[in-house]
């Protein structure tokens, strides 16, 4: 019985984190299976879940309220709540557009699927391994992917992927801050990119884990939509550091000529699709910067006391400034991802060309404590 639980525990695994080929899958089959749910309902049995980026932290205090208040009117259309309406003007202001710079979507990854749908004529250039919404959609669609290897500090590789584009490329997906790694580019090193890959192509900026970097390096490439680049679209999300994984709350920031277009394409229902109570939550997180900045000072000391353990126990891994690290699972057997879930912490692990290597989100300091006293209880040799 006792080899069949475990046995059954790596098939959730596989099922349920997307580990069967490598962590290009990160995107879009991210959820818990009802088996695992049933398995572990309850924080009290100890699962630690580290597998998905999430705020560990939770929703303003400001959004709770927010989505309180509004409960007794959730039987409503969004459009039919006056100040929810107002939701695209205050984000506009907030980020220094105009509405006709916004597109608004139930979270960044639905952004993601479609505008993988929408620049289907053509082929798609990215890097491998990255976020695995818009690829994957790409491929399960027909799309030719054509996938450049993250350079040897597992940073986007800039000049090939600059080679990489020609007559037939529709798209280039950038995520910066990347998504397994962590790594960041310089900002003048992707403006310049952007600039010249955008005279060929349209450029799709992922820039969900922005909010936790530091100047310089948190730099938007807003700025080249604002100077009217028509071909340059940015992915934001207030899944990260607003803690609204749940509420699913994203939007696009592009030209209005680009704005247009996408709605007038997949991009039709995107702001219908998104509920009142999610649309009122994101407006309070915005009047509450503290919790941000909060998350983003308790977020950083976790992952410092993540990465001092590690570096500790003689792992390599890629120093990161976001709320997730990607570490070398030096000679691992087995499945680490499966194992280590069997042990009740969920994370990610896959096997790329340079060795094994695992995912794991930064979660509160009590969490990573598990993790590391967990971590020192496998054998990597």
């Amino acid at each position: 019985m006792s080899q069949n639980r475990r046995t059954w525990l790596k098939q959730s695994a596989f099922a349920a984190l997307g580990i069967t080929v490598s962590l290009n899958s990160l995107g879009g089959e991210d959820y818990l299976p009802k088996d695992l749910r049933t398995l572990l309902p309850d924080p009290k049995a100890g699962l630690v879940n580290l597998g998905s980026n999430e705020n560990p932290y939770g929703l303003s205090p400001l959004a709770k309220k927010a989505i309180s208040d509004l409960i007794n009117s959730s039987h409503r259309y969004q459009y039919n709540i006056p100040h929810v309406q107002l939701f695209k003007k205050q984000l506009a202001d907030y980020l220094g557009v105009t509405t006709d710079h916004l597109l608004l979507t139930p979270g960044s990854g639905e952004g993601l699927n479609l505008l993988a749908r929408h620049y289907s004529k053509g082929n798609l250039v990215t890097a491998n391994p990255t976020f695995g919404i818009l690829p994957n959609t790409a491929k399960k669609i027909g799309v030719q992917v054509k996938e450049i290897p993250l350079d040897n500090q597992k940073v986007h590789d800039l000049p090939a992927l600059l080679q990489a584009i020609d007559s037939n490329t529709a798209q280039v997906y950038i995520c910066n801050p990347a998504n397994p790694t962590g790594t960041v580019l310089h900002p003048d090193a992707l403006r310049s990119f952007c600039e010249e890959a955008s005279k060929r192509t349209v450029v799709t900026l992922d820039e969900a884990y922005l909010e936790f970097l530091d100047p310089p390096f948190n730099q938007s490439m807003l700025p080249l939509v604002l100077k009217g680049n028509k071909n340059i679209v940015i992915l934001r999300t207030f899944s990260k550091i607003h803690a609204m994984a749940g509420l699913r709350v994203g939007y696009i920031l592009a030209d209005p000529a680009t704005i247009n277009e996408l709605k007038e394409n997949y991009f039709g229902n995107s702001n219908f699709c998104m509920s009142a109570l999610s649309l009122t939550a994101a407006m309070a997180s915005l009047k509450d910067p503290a919790h941000s900045t909060t998350s983003k000072k308790l977020n950083a000391a976790a992952r410092q006391y993540t990465q001092d353990a590690l570096k500790k126990a003689g792992f390599d891994f890629i120093p990161s400034s976001t709320n997730f690290i990607y570490f070398n699972l030096k000679n691992y057997q087995g499945d680490f991802a499966a194992d280590m879930l069997a042990k009740n912490i969920v994370l990610r692990s896959s096997e790329q060309p340079d060795g094994k290597w695992g995912r794991v989100s930064i979660g509160t300091l009590e969490e990573m404590k598990i993790f590391i006293k967990t971590m020192e209880t496998m054998r990597f040799s």
